[in-house]
């Protein structure tokens, strides 16, 4: 009996002491009896700003905390060596370990080069806005820290699309390189932009074979060395479908069941989603950025929201085989580019949307199990001081979803603010509960639980609500919720506390 539970174990501001590797390692086991089966790790490989890196400005994929390169044997999370030990550690307690991979872009090259490019509109990136013209730009990676070993490869000017910066005339810009795939971008999915291949630093060209080839024995030697189960692939939006086919392909064909989750950030836009799937013909589950901007929503409209609604256009709803839910995550937490923080006061409502339901597969946050503080500028320049305080209920609804919500479900999504379900259970007669919350005034709602439930008295597991409920011989009961709260009622002698 298990329901699965994916953490993001970091987020933006996470501990850059050197300590995250180790750290994930000792809470595995509390994670493994709350009902976490899987764990989401940030980018382990060397970054352009060494410890100061969280991974996404992407140095050397083969350097995992080894190679004195940036100023910095360690990354930011650990050493090598501490990061196998963490992947361990994680499956020694029943946690599979999801590997951040980051390929659509390089960042801190070693040397410039003398390149052709012509300048493009940032806002409409197919208009070329010059003549062909020559800037020296950071693009020639040889990881003299590395010395080759692992890989000889090195990278320079034919292995990419594009760069942003020219350090000639210390101009900022977004340059179309000139090689010989031509002067257009790589296709993607949507027209953002005119076309989005190039999102930050030297942007990977995958129309080079050569790129290709030397990325699958990357990932080869990878899932070797770390043994990972499977991966978070970072910015596939701005990435050629083409390519993510062929690479996921092929690290399928050395393991079959490699786990796969894809970032496609596109709030409140569900086909977009769809036509991804659809290009990438099932290869992987996306991050259901549709349904996190409902409950972005919900959660700054209050009772203003019509609840009925909150699945409406959501990946989940769609395609639930596809859809990892999620409330936030280290793009969307304050300060942060995407910044769309779900609000505090919703965040047990929308935990119990994607922890106690029947479809999706649900991802939680580090900041919401854990709690954080932090300091950082916003976009006025100005510091701020950030305190994200722990979710209460989440340890309690995540013990929910391990022990209780299994079986047959029945929604009373049927209004505005107070909205529930019920899980029958399964064999297991401790399964089953009824699920209830409101955006508004303290609620209620007749629902039908089961029959098998025929005169047990329920109580609420949150102890929001200090009732006790009898189920009638029909499997009926009249639930009750706190206004602003959800209530998760369960059999009184089976509670745990």
């Amino acid at each position: 009996m298990q329901n699965g539970i994916m953490i993001q174990f970091f987020h933006w501001y996470s501990r850059d002491n050197g300590t995250l590797w180790s750290y994930l390692s000792q809470e595995a086991p509390k994670l493994a009896e709350l009902g976490v089966t899987a764990a989401w790790l940030p980018p382990a490989y060397k970054g352009s700003d060494g410890t100061n890196s969280r991974g996404y400005d992407v140095y050397d994929i083969y350097d995992l905390g080894e190679f004195d390169q940036k100023g910095t044997v360690r990354t930011r999370y650990g050493t090598k060596q501490e990061y196998i030990d963490c992947i361990k550690a994680l499956q020694d307690n029943g946690i599979t370990a999801i590997a951040d991979i980051v390929l659509n872009h390089m960042g801190g090259a070693d040397e410039t080069e003398k390149i052709w490019v012509k300048k493009v509109d940032p806002e409409h990136r197919n208009e070329i806005v010059s003549d062909a013209f020559e800037i020296e730009a950071f693009t020639k990676f040889t990881f003299p820290g590395r010395k080759g070993q692992y890989s000889n490869f090195i990278w320079d000017a034919r292995c990419f699309t594009g760069v942003d910066y020219d350090n000639a005339s210390k101009e900022t810009a977004i340059y179309k390189i000139q090689n010989e795939y031509g002067e257009g971008w790589d296709e993607v999915i949507d027209d953002e932009k005119g076309n989005f291949d190039y999102l930050m630093c030297a942007d990977i060209e995958y129309r080079n074979e050569f790129v290709r080839e030397e990325l699958k024995r990357w990932g080869k030697w990878y899932l070797e060395t770390t043994n990972f189960n499977g991966m978070r692939l970072d910015a596939i939006k701005h990435m050629s479908p083409r390519f993510i086919n062929e690479w996921v392909d092929y690290m399928r064909s050395l393991k079959p069941d490699l786990f796969i989750v894809g970032e496609y950030w596109a709030p409140g836009d569900l086909p977009l989603l769809q036509k991804y799937l659809d290009a990438t013909q099932g290869r992987m589950t996306l991050f259901d950025a549709s349904l996190h901007h409902n409950l972005y929503d919900a959660s700054n409209q209050g009772r203003d929201y019509d609840m009925s609604h909150i699945f409406d256009g959501s990946l989940v709803d769609a395609a639930p085989t596809f859809s990892v839910t999620i409330i936030d995550n280290h793009d969307t937490q304050p300060l942060q580019a995407l910044e769309a923080p779900v609000n505090p006061w919703f965040k047990p409502l929308g935990y119990a949307l994607i922890l106690l339901r029947e479809k999706g597969y649900p991802c939680i946050f580090y900041p919401d199990l854990y709690g954080t503080s932090y300091t950082d500028k916003g976009k006025d320049g100005n510091d701020y001081e950030i305190i994200l305080p722990k979710c209460e209920e989440l340890e309690a609804l995540l013990l929910l979803r391990k022990n209780f919500a299994y079986g047959a479900q029945r929604d009373y999504i049927d209004h505005k603010n107070c909205i529930g379900w019920t899980r029958e259970g399964n064999e297991d007669e401790r399964t089953g509960c009824a699920v209830i919350l409101s955006n508004g005034d303290d609620g209620n709602k007749h629902m039908e639980i089961g029959k098998r439930f025929a005169g047990k008295t329920f109580v609420d597991f949150l102890k929001g609500s200090p009732e006790e409920i009898t189920i009638d011989e029909n499997g009926w009961a009249e639930f009750l919720v706190k206004g602003g709260k959800v209530a998760v009622w369960v059999q009184k002698q089976i509670r745990m506390d």
